[in-house]
């Protein structure tokens, strides 16, 4: 990557020394001697010599040059052709006119000053376009290649040791690398390669990771691009740079060409943005060419990753071009603990420290989030002079990824510290006294990121299907923080507004989507606003329900939102002493964890299950993290 921008950098100036090399020649040639000097007729020079209006003359073969005295004391250079005058001589001396003779070389002079700018950007233009392309195929004029970069395969150091928590998709790909070591084998029986192999799942779920280490444990040529930099603002560059792309790994096969992001340049065709011609399309048609225009034998596939596999193009996807489909799910338990292990080699833990309890309390995180997560306890752990990184690292790593860094230094009055700390244990005492509801870890006051407080809940288990009761168990947890403003205070505040949006979002989908309610009955209705708004299509969409059912489903979200909200305020009430209880504890200690939090609600401490493991299907809930309720996502 330095290497690519120190490239572009060295073309860039060289482009802007050249301008300024043609802007210097061009003001040279505008002001050259003579170019701005006034030109006299022979008879008038000879009239000017005679009044002594003339001086400094130089005298040459073809011409007379020298400065003629004006009006006012301005002075002013001319030049006039010689003729033959034999009398000249006698009339400047005459005149007391001083001159000088200057030998016949203006030819020399004129070839020198014609040719020499030319010779000069002939020079300019070969230092900065031909020199880099035969250097390094960085030239100015080669926007048309191929911007990937190869990696060579015994530079290559990532491996399936280096992935984790994707164990299947390890599987799956298992069979296009011992294609790509032994084709002879699978040509035998009259098996073909994949010539594509999609990824897809979350972000930082590790895509990238996954085709990198599958080029390494096959030792072959890796191409890596992202798909934006095929498309530019010049038509047909994208599809030169596709064609391209294909070249080199043919040159250099058995290879594997990696695209990152495909659906910047995959999305559906003809969606009514842009037409059927615009850059992006033509980059599309020419990659189904060149998957239709390569064998198997040729050992060349086309791995490519998405966030997005519902966006793209049928004929892209399709058997034939992208032949396997790999899903890389969220990791669950054990892989996420595995990841932990492959990101915590470079980083000294402490004894104590239990790589499998935090991947306990980090139900939903991605690859990336848990890498983020050893870093930051690094960190950390090095700001407080420590030797090792220690569980209370970790813990404040965790919290760090989930709700962002503590605000220490904002300041609060103490009439909101209370608002704050009632919300905050409405939170807390409905999540903790509610039956299908994840159990409460802690609940503080102290402000992170964007929150002034939060209740952390976290999930004993993996879970990959959400029943209406624990739906509705969220609906009323997230309403209870208004409701225990109302309570306490008599007035509402506008803390709750991130709680009302999720309620309201969740109480939406379960009627809209999940069918979940009784009155509007087992359908699906969704309303398109998490759909591909940038597809064309899509700006036309219509709802496709009457009216009359819209006021239906609008009534029974209402009604879904009211009975939640009273069910909240219900629960608050009969416990108000223990709610008071525990408001003024969290102002006196600012974190009040789960032990603490049922003793003084007078609870048993819930029955800790051991989460299960092994499965690594995609959650039906889609949630990335359980997180504080306040910053629940939608399942």
């Amino acid at each position: 990557m330095n290497n690519k921008n120190n490239n572009r950098r060295i073309i860039s100036i060289n482009q802007i020394l050249m301008w300024v090399a043609i802007f210097a020649v061009a003001v040279f040639l505008f002001n050259r001697p003579g170019s701005q000097k006034q030109t006299l007729d022979y008879s008038d020079f000879k009239t000017k010599v005679a009044s002594g209006e003339v001086s400094d003359l130089t005298v040459a073969p073809g011409v007379i040059t020298g400065t003629l005295k004006e009006a006012e004391g301005k002075e002013t250079a001319f030049k006039t052709v010689r003729m033959e005058d034999p009398d000249l001589v006698r009339e400047l001396t005459a005149h007391k006119i001083a001159y000088k003779a200057q030998a016949d070389n203006s030819w020399v002079g004129n070839i020198l000053f014609n040719v020499a700018w030319i010779v000069l950007l002939i020079g300019l233009w070969w230092f900065v376009f031909i020199r880099p392309q035969r250097s390094d195929g960085k030239s100015a004029m080669n926007f048309a290649r191929s911007k990937a970069k190869m990696q060579d395969p015994s530079k290559q150091n990532i491996t399936f040791k280096d992935v984790a928590g994707v164990e299947e998709a390890k599987e799956e790909l298992q069979d296009i690398i011992k294609f790509l070591k032994n084709p002879k084998k699978f040509h035998k029986l009259g098996g073909k390669l994949p010539k594509g192999v999609l990824l897809y799942g979350a972000p930082g779920t590790g895509k990238t990771l996954l085709a990198k280490a599958v080029a390494g444990e096959a030792g072959v040529a890796f191409f890596s691009a992202s798909a934006s930099e095929f498309v530019e603002m010049f038509v047909g560059v994208g599809a030169a740079r596709v064609r391209d792309l294909f070249d080199q790994a043919k040159k250099n096969s058995p290879a594997i060409i990696f695209i990152d992001e495909l659906d910047a340049v995959g999305r559906r065709r003809f969606a009514g943005i842009g037409g059927g011609h615009d850059e992006r399309e033509q980059t599309l048609n020419q990659l189904l060419i060149e998957l239709d225009g390569f064998e198997s034998k040729q050992g060349i596939i086309l791995m490519a990753s998405t966030n997005r596999p519902d966006v793209l193009d049928p004929a892209l996807i399709r058997p034939g071009r992208f032949d396997r489909h790999v899903s890389v799910p969220a990791p669950d338990l054990k892989g996420r603990e595995e990841i932990l292990k492959v990101h915590a080699k470079k980083v000294k833990l402490a004894p104590e420290v239990d790589l499998k309890t935090v991947a306990k309390g980090t139900p939903g995180f991605v690859g990336a989030d848990l890498a983020n997560v050893i870093n930051e306890a690094a960190i950390l752990a090095a700001r407080a002079d420590k030797d090792a990184v220690e569980n209370s690292d970790m813990d404040e790593a965790v919290e760090r990824v989930l709700a962002g860094p503590q605000k220490k230094s904002r300041i609060i009055s103490e009439k909101e510290r209370k608002i704050i700390a009632a919300h905050e244990v409405g939170h807390t005492v409905v999540a903790r006294l509610t039956n299908h509801s994840d159990p409460v870890h802690k609940v503080t006051i102290i402000p992170r990121g964007q929150a002034l407080g939060y209740t952390l809940q976290l999930p004993l288990e993996d879970k990959f299907l959400t029943s209406k009761s624990e739906i509705l168990d969220k609906i009323c947890i997230l309403l209870a923080g208004r409701a225990s403003e109302e309570i306490v205070f008599g007035e509402i505040t506008s803390g709750a507004s991130d709680d009302l949006n999720k309620a309201t979002a969740y109480a939406r989908k379960m009627i809209m989507e999940l069918g979940m309610s009784e009155n509007i009955g087992p359908i699906a209705l969704p309303d398109g606003e998490e759909g591909e708004v940038f597809l064309g299509r899509d700006l036309s969409r219509h709802r496709h329900y009457s009216e009359d059912l819209s006021k239906r489903i609008d009534a029974e979200i209402t009604d879904t939102l009211r009975a939640a909200y009273a069910r909240a305020k219900e629960i608050i009430t009969s416990r108000r002493a223990q709610f008071d209880a525990l408001v003024e504890r969290l102002l006196e200690k600012e974190v009040v964890e789960a032990a603490e939090i049922d003793e003084i609600l007078g609870l048993a401490p819930r029955k800790e299950n051991v989460p299960q493991s092994g499965s690594s299907a995609e959650k039906e809930s889609g949630s990335k993290q359980p997180a504080p309720a306040e910053q629940a996502e939608l399942f």
